[in-house]
């Protein structure tokens, strides 16, 4: 029988660097899985950008012609 060639290579675990397991990929555990789960619920994983100012035309629909 021949051997079983995984799909992807394997791969560290982005928490603790252990190598990861099929079931909790890409991490190894599902403690590692929940830890960084946890970080995307509290916002600790952000992607960084710069707040845009407000709009001077910014339409407040007081105007009878806005609909």
């Amino acid at each position: 029988m021949p051997a079983v060639v995984p799909l992807r290579p394997s791969r560290k675990c982005p928490v603790c660097g252990k190598p990861s397991v099929r079931a909790y990929y890409p991490f190894d555990s599902k403690r590692c899985a929940d830890i960084d789960l946890a970080k995307w619920l509290t916002g600790s994983y952000a992607i960084p950008g710069t707040e845009r100012p407000p709009d001077d035309d910014s339409d407040s629909g007081d105007e009878p012609g806005d609909r």
